[in-house]
């Protein structure tokens, strides 16, 4: 089947590789040249592990290929997916739909024949039905239906979730467009990968739902390691307690300095503003999302105890900045927060990430970045654990806080256990509901 991909962004490209790996013949396409040229010299613009190397081999077999031209793309294709980005708009907190309806309009001119128009990106309820009104308006002439099919893709892991899903989600309105949905998941129907078909709206607000959830455990099991931390419980055995219940399981619940990331904090927003155009206000929602900027704001007060009350004149050295391990994405961290706090207090802050420098350089002026933990920990009054990236889960701490000036840590994902940090010769220790 041929396959338009508009869109080269996360959602965008893995997903576009992933179908060409299914046999599909995918035209990825976007409007910055750039990045094209970056693709078609086989580099992938985005950190994501094992993307490289399918990219490659599906460009190989000439099965994956990238343009500027999405008339050229659209034209002979079955199924058109649309993978544009979805800001939070600012003011309301609803998300931004320009990108959306743009491509829609721009697709509808340049359809020659029948195809799906399937909108990948998260969007609010009733928009497919939009996105229909939009292609009509451009052209009135044009044969199409409108599919919803969002995207369930955890950054890090994102290969192995679109070839092993929990499932696939799929809303349409025909059963013409339901017969070339069904084609294009054949592969995973074959393996017996759930793939549930339902209405536009359902499929729209699956996403929603299925994100304020996981934020909501998140944000839960961070309230809990608070408490936890005044009536001195530890948060790691209360996680493990609660998780083995079967009702409520052990993903999401591991305590740290808040959710960020491309989905949680833009999802939920936009649900609690479509909560209250209806009148029925997502009233839980909006305190996750409350609670979760408390995190932070806790995280931080937490900090400036270890430093004696005060940033001013401490080097702190900051392990991890993006908003999980393994991606390179900045958007919504803890870490956005966090550092400027510091180095706005007066902190001479040095970051070590794997990969967060590329994004991280312009959104975190005024600190140092260093490649070596060590390094970075030389001299300094403070060391902060942010992201749990797997190089820094067993560091010689005997030699790191023979290092510092002053041997303090903040273990703000709860790596590391007390006893063994003490042993090795820091002062002070401080974890998160522990």
């Amino acid at each position: 089947m041929r396959i338009a991909m508009i869109g080269t962004g996360y959602v965008g490209l893995v997903s576009g590789v992933c179908f060409s790996d299914f046999g599909h013949e995918v035209i990825c396409v976007d409007k910055d040249p750039a990045k094209i040229r970056m693709l078609e010299a086989g580099k992938v613009p985005i950190f994501e592990p094992g993307l490289d190397d399918l990219m490659a081999r599906n460009v190989n077999a000439g099965r994956l290929t990238f343009t500027t031209d999405l008339r050229a793309a659209v034209a002979g294709a079955e199924a058109v997916f649309i993978a544009v980005g979805t800001p939070t708009r600012r003011g309301d907190g609803h998300a931004d739909l320009t990108y959306v309806m743009a491509a829609a309009a721009e697709i509808g001119q340049a359809l020659t024949g029948y195809a799906v128009i399937v909108t990948k990106s998260t969007v609010p309820v009733g928009t497919n039905r939009k996105v229909a009104d939009a292609v009509r308006a451009a052209a009135p002439d044009a044969d199409f239906d409108v599919a919803s099919n969002p995207e369930f893709l955890r950054e890090g892991a994102a290969i192995d979730d679109f070839m092993r899903p929990d499932r696939v989600v799929v809303g349409v309105q025909t059963d013409k467009a339901g017969a070339v949905m069904s084609d294009i998941y054949r592969p995973l129907y074959l393996r017996d990968f759930p793939v549930m078909v339902t209405d536009l709206e359902s499929a729209e607000m699956i996403k929603y739902a299925a994100n304020a959830f996981l934020a909501t455990k998140i944000t839960f099991i961070n309230e809990i390691a608070a408490l936890c931390e005044k009536v001195g419980a530890d948060i790691k055995k209360v996680s493990k307690g609660m998780g083995m219940d079967g009702r409520i399981g052990a993903k999401f619940l591991h305590a740290g300095p808040g959710y960020g990331g491309s989905c949680f904090p833009k999802d939920t927003a936009a649900l609690a503003r479509i909560g209250q155009e209806h009148a029925v206000p997502m009233q839980i929602t909006e305190t996750v999302m409350r609670v979760n900027a408390g995190v932070k704001a806790r995280m931080i007060e937490k900090l400036r105890d270890l430093c004696d009350g005060t940033f001013n004149g401490k080097t702190i050295a900051v392990l991890g900045v993006t908003f999980k391990p393994n991606t390179d994405d900045m958007r919504e961290a803890p870490s956005l927060t966090i550092v400027p706090a510091l180095v706005g207090g007066g902190a001479r802050v040095r970051v070590v990430d794997p990969e967060g420098f590329r994004e991280g350089e312009a959104l975190l002026p005024g600190v140092q970045w260093h490649d070596d933990p060590y390094a970075a920990c030389e001299g300094a009054d403070l060391l902060v654990l942010m992201t749990e990236w797997n190089e820094f889960r067993a560091l010689n701490l005997d030699r790191i806080s023979a290092a510092m000036a002053v041997a303090r840590m903040a273990d703000l994902r709860n790596i590391y256990e007390r006893s063994d940090v003490m042993q090795a010769g820091f002062e002070a220790y401080e974890a998160v509901g522990r």
